[in-house]
């Protein structure tokens, strides 16, 4: 087991009994659960659409060599520039120069996972520029210096009360402020930041093959403000985002609004084609789109586990999963927590480093059954963990028990030979540690069904 396993199970075991991070967690997932449950009543053949979403993605990935040049072509048509990165470095390192060619000092950023995927906060201080989160969430993560909890909703994890002091600590607000009153406050903080900024960043939803724009949604407003001011834009995409037709959005709007906050639609929805043209009065005076792969086209090999790139980041599977319900998004350290993360992040990140992530589930299989764009995502946590037996990313030790346990249960000699006493003693000796030190042993019955049925049927001859 490697050290990223190791760790992983350590804050496993430390989240799943934090009583307060529970408490929190249950809390906010209620919430949720009763407006996405409203969100979903209203939609008529709600499995009719999912399918619909399913062959649109399918079709996309199938032919995304075809779609990535329309889209590049028709974006360039309307004056915008893409770059292709193969990685986050590629990605990091063609921002910068964009940055450093404008003379740049400040950016504003509207919530992008892709961005928190190349870690271009760090990268950009690092090369002293302020890089400044402006949705209400990411901005409370980022003053405590963690990273988003949750795909959707990155502070899920923090009380009102852990807002309101980290407020008063750092702007001296009241420690009995409303959430009413911290917005307005750090709407206050954010405002000057915006006008002063000279490059924003956002990510961006979808991007739309036809018409060779990126379409963005969001509850604040703040991606508008931070393409708007800003004199560059830069926005940074994975490949799978792509959707053939603006028509499209038509369903994976409400899709993806429903699946992700119980709402009929984001509040705020636009679809941005480009630099400002001469007749219109907003907008950034360049735009570019960042193309990122970073691992993607890896999944993308994978002719049965290449759906894990549907994925439209509603959240859905986050919430309804038990086992990210009781040890929270950090302890998954990686961009992409939950059931979906476990899925795609060994294929972007390493099998042999994250192949760990993919037996973190009861395989309920409720992830499956909320997913907008009907992702077998049970079924790919399965293929994952047969991918690293057949690669042969286990331990020595793992190999020998499973090889000695297959032996023994297709045979009933083998299955018989040890009494049940026996077996709860190597159970008992063996087997404590890997089944858990909090969780009591299975007792093995003293004789077996089929003992027991040649037994009773020779005393009745």
């Amino acid at each position: 087991m490697g050290s990223t396993a190791e760790e992983f199970l350590v804050a496993s075991e430390h989240k799943a009994f934090d009583m307060d991070h529970r408490r929190i967690i249950n809390y906010n997932m209620g919430k949720y659960d009763a407006a996405v449950g409203r969100g979903l009543s209203r939609l008529t053949n709600l499995d009719n659409a999912k399918r619909k979403g399913h062959v649109i993605k399918w079709k996309v990935m199938e032919n995304l060599d075809k779609f990535l040049p329309e889209f590049e072509s028709n974006f360039l048509k309307r004056g915008g520039k893409v770059i292709w990165a193969n990685d986050a470095e590629e990605a990091n390192r063609e921002i910068l120069n964009i940055i450093k060619k404008a003379g740049a000092k400040t950016v504003v950023k509207s919530k992008s996972m892709v961005t928190e995927e190349i870690h271009l906060n760090e990268f950009l201080e690092s090369n002293h520029i302020e890089s400044l989160e402006t949705d209400l969430g990411e901005y409370i993560v980022q003053l405590l210096g963690q990273r988003p909890y949750h795909i959707v909703t990155p502070a899920m994890h923090l009380s009102k009360q852990d807002i309101a002091k980290l407020f008063n600590e750092r702007f001296g607000t009241p420690l009995d402020a409303t959430p009413e009153q911290l917005t307005l406050k750090a709407r206050e903080l954010l405002r000057e930041k915006y006008i002063q900024a000279d490059i924003g960043i956002t990510g961006a939803n979808f991007l739309i093959a036809d018409t060779g724009s990126i379409a963005v949604s969001e509850n604040e407003g703040n991606a508008r403000l931070s393409v708007t001011f800003p004199k560059i834009h830069i926005a940074v995409v994975g490949i799978e985002k792509m959707i053939p037709s603006v028509a499209d959005l038509d369903l994976f709007w409400p899709m993806l609004a429903t699946h992700g906050t119980g709402q009929n639609l984001t509040v705020y929805n636009t679809i941005l084609s480009g630099p400002r043209q001469p007749n219109e009065t907003d907008g950034p005076e360049e735009m570019y789109v960042v193309l990122l792969d970073n691992g993607r086209t890896n999944l993308l090999a994978q002719k049965e586990q290449r759906q894990g790139l549907y994925c439209i980041r509603c959240g859905a599977c986050l919430n309804a999963c038990p086992v990210y319900k009781n040890i929270g998004g950090h302890t998954y350290e990686t961009t992409y927590s939950g059931p979906i993360g476990s899925i795609i992040t060994p294929h972007m990140r390493g099998m042999e480093e994250f192949k760990h992530l993919s037996y973190a589930s009861s395989l309920c299989g409720k992830c499956t059954e909320v997913c907008p764009v009907k992702i077998d995502i049970h079924k790919m946590l399965l293929l994952n963990r047969r991918d690293a037996v057949k690669d042969h990313i286990v331990t020595k030790k793992e190999q020998w028990g499973w090889a000695i346990w297959q032996k023994g249960m297709l045979s009933r000699k083998l299955t018989d030979f040890f009494s049940g006493k026996t077996k709860n003693y190597l159970l008992k000796t063996f087997f404590k540690s890997t089944w858990g030190h909090l969780r009591e042993m299975p007792k093995v019955a003293e004789k077996s069904f089929s003992k027991m049925w040649q037994e009773r049927n020779q005393s009745n001859l």
